[in-house]
């Protein structure tokens, strides 16, 4: 994480040594003037002063990327720095540097001393500030604040005084013997700050030019170098800044003339060059992805990133390192599916509805998140739209989530519990009964309408228990697993989980990834479970990705793995961290997984391969996807979510329409428009792939 380079104590010699060479340097000053410098440098002071130079890696941009590895979403930084080596970075680079800050620096041991004294005699004397400090000074100097653990170390690191200028002078000298002047050089090149929220010379080229530090010229590497000394003072971008750093600049290529770094003509030809006045740097964070349509799966990460003990003990801590390490982070966000999903959702809706289309895709036995795409914008203002269907809401200036948003609308998180989408929660119930040993073959006499065992009080009930009926009386019958999950019939999946008992239904979808994030569901899960009939109707608050994720666990032989944004991360030095590898679990074995599978065939128009299919809610789907799939359709109350969720062996995807801001809201959903979208989102992405047939039960 961290550059710890610790420099060893040059010991007593070492102060009488460098009194001496002062004494000696300055032979010609002023005989109160030496006394006074060596009175601040006396040895005794001297030799108490910190003996070990702890100098930390400077705050690094980490980077992120799609799974791809080349297209990058998003960078994420509080200084926007990329340390590079010195053989990247230009020779003209390097010598306006030397030509700005310190001619002497591939002659002296890391001080000055005649410039020191003449500096200290000048100050004295009230001739204006001079700071006589070598690039090995300056360097020590960022290094000690960057190491600071206080402000006031921070203060005491940058504070122009003579124990500073002697702090700094004690560790430069060591750190000439431990380091190279080009390591030197380096260390400080990619330190250094150059205003417009470049630090270092790979962001400054970037900012300036848009150009990598190796092709710098001579007139663009010397207004860099022009601008390390005060930054603001020497901002080309602004009106008092431009002419001062146009003069400094040409002021450091006459340095480079007499230093025999560049000829007459270069320096003149360098002198003609314009300046340029604008800066071009990208912006940290999710709201500033490279396409907006990334921001969701951004925000995302993000918050997976944030959660994650491994990277510090508070978010606090992790925000930072995620900030300042300099990762390379190699996404599972897959950019054509997420293209494909966004057009199918823009499609169908617009983003200025209030209803929100949303749409997740995982890879089977990975948990890999290959997409999240909604009818939002992911902007933080989110625009003038009143929530007009809630008008005590409106009256209190609550803005809507559309066009903009950055709530996680497709994810949930502790503030945003999802949205009950109705009968795709028939799978837990169907699984929770396969586990209990009953049989896809299982037969119920399924009424329009059912008396259930479970206690109900509202004015609906019957007698003083639940009685759901089916969508449709033409429902009615008797079903097995096959047929009634391809109808979807309520009548028969209550009985069903009663007989496996809803506590083992409830931990078959905790099993599979289902989180309450709701309180009540949340009480009602721990407290509950078995007077939970309503649950296997998909009464429990859920999002897009919990659905993907939980009908992915089937495609992977029962084996659940939890949802992840990554691919791979490591360091600046390359070595890798295992946080965000696939964290898997068999959920439920390999045989209750394809049993369940082969009855999910059946919603989405496909054949099972133990049974027969005997009708189906979303009968499109297999003949648009042209591959075995499975799925299933979920719809609530008054139709206040549509759902479907549809899968292969290489991809599941689950989509919602819902109102995020106003559950109780009175639209209809409708699964025209939600179907197409989910399912041409899979074919889109099996386009081209072979055809690979689910295991046999």
């Amino acid at each position: 994480m961290s550059d710890r380079r610790p420099f060893r104590s040059a010991g007593v010699l070492l102060v009488c040594g460098l009194l001496a060479a002062l004494v000696v340097a300055a032979a010609s000053l002023p005989a109160a003037a030496i006394a006074g410098l060596a009175a601040k440098a006396g040895a005794e002071e001297w030799e108490q002063m910190p003996a070990e130079l702890t100098a930390q890696t400077s705050p690094q941009v980490s980077r992120v990327y799609a799974s791809d590895g080349k297209t990058q979403i998003a960078v994420m930084y509080d200084e926007f720095r990329s340390d590079v080596p010195l053989s990247k970075v230009s020779q003209n680079m390097q010598d306006a540097i030397v030509a700005a800050e310190d001619h002497k620096f591939y002659e002296h041991n890391g001080v000055d001393l005649k410039g020191v004294a003449r500096a200290f005699v000048n100050n004295n004397q009230g001739g204006g500030r001079q700071g006589a400090s070598t690039l090995t000074m300056q360097y020590v100097r960022m290094a000690l604040a960057y190491s600071a653990t206080d402000p006031q170390e921070v203060v005491a690191a940058t504070r122009d005084t003579a124990e500073r200028k002697l702090t700094e002078m004690k560790y430069a000298i060591q750190v000439e013997k431990e380091l190279t002047k080009q390591q030197i050089l380096e260390r400080y090149l990619n330190m250094a700050p150059f205003g417009n929220g470049a630090y270092g010379i790979n962001a400054a080229a970037q900012v300036y030019f848009g150009k990598k530090p190796a092709d710098l010229t001579v007139a663009e590497a010397a207004l860099l170098a022009g601008m390390v000394k005060a930054p603001t003072a020497f901002d080309p971008t602004t009106e008092t800044g431009y002419p001062q750093a146009l003069a400094r600049r040409d002021y450091i290529i006459g340095n480079m003339q007499q230093l025999g770094q560049i000829t007459a003509d270069e320096a003149a030809t360098a002198k003609k060059v314009k300046l340029g006045r604008t800066t071009k740097r990208p912006s940290s964070g999710c709201v500033n992805v490279a396409k907006n349509q990334w921001g969701f799966f951004c925000d995302y990460f993000y918050r997976w990133w944030l959660a994650q003990a491994d990277f510090g003990q508070t978010s606090y801590d992790r925000e930072r390192l995620l900030k300042s390490g300099g990762y390379r982070i190699v996404t599972t966000l897959d950019v054509d599916a997420q293209a494909d999903a966004r057009k199918e959702i823009t499609a169908r809706t617009s983003d200025s509805n209030r209803n929100a289309l949303m749409l997740a895709a995982v890879e089977p036995g990975t948990g890999a998140v290959r997409a999240l795409a909604a009818n939002r914008k992911y902007r933080i203002d989110n625009g003038t739209n009143p929530l007009s269907s809630n008008p005590a809401l409106a009256k209190q200036g609550v803005r809507a989530t559309y066009p903009n948003t950055t709530n996680p609308i497709i994810t949930g998180s502790a503030d945003l519990a999802g949205y009950q989408a109705g009968s795709v929660f028939k799978m837990f119930t169907m699984v929770a009964a396969l586990e209990a040993g009953m049989g896809l073959d299982t037969s119920i006499n399924s009424p329009a309408k059912y008396k259930s065992q479970y206690r109900d009080n509202s004015s609906s009930s019957c007698g003083g228990y639940w009685c759901p009926s089916n969508a449709s009386a033409s429902e009615a019958g008797t079903f097995n697993m096959w047929t009634a999950f391809g109808k979807s019939v309520n009548t028969y999946f209550v009985p069903l989980q009663e007989r496996a008992g809803a506590a083992n239904v409830v931990d078959v979808a905790e099993r599979f990834g289902i989180t309450f994030r709701d309180p009540d569901d949340a009480y009602l899960a721990k407290n509950s479970a078995n007077d939970w009939g309503a649950f296997t109707l998909g009464t429990s608050a859920s999002t897009p990705l919990d659905i993907a994720n939980a009908y992915a666990t089937l495609a992977a032989d029962g084996r659940y793995c939890a949802p992840t944004p990554i691919a791979s991360i490591t360091t600046g030095d390359g070595t890798a961290v295992d946080t965000g590898q696939p964290d898997c679990k068999q959920a439920t074995t390999a045989a209750v997984a394809r049993k369940a599978l082969d009855a999910a065939r059946c919603p989405v128009g496909d054949r099972a391969q133990l049974g027969t299919c005997a009708g189906s809610t979303a009968p499109q789907v297999r003949s648009v996807v042209g591959h075995p799939v499975f799925g299933k359709t979920g719809t609530t109350d008054r139709d206040k979510t549509a759902a479907l969720v549809a899968g292969t062996r290489s991809l599941v995807v689950a989509g919602y329409l819902a109102n995020p801001d106003w559950a109780n809201h009175t639209d209809r959903m409708s699964h025209d428009i939600v179907n197409p979208a989910v399912y041409q989102t899979l074919a889109d992405y099996m386009e081209g792939k072979p055809v690979e047939e689910f295991p046999t039960p």
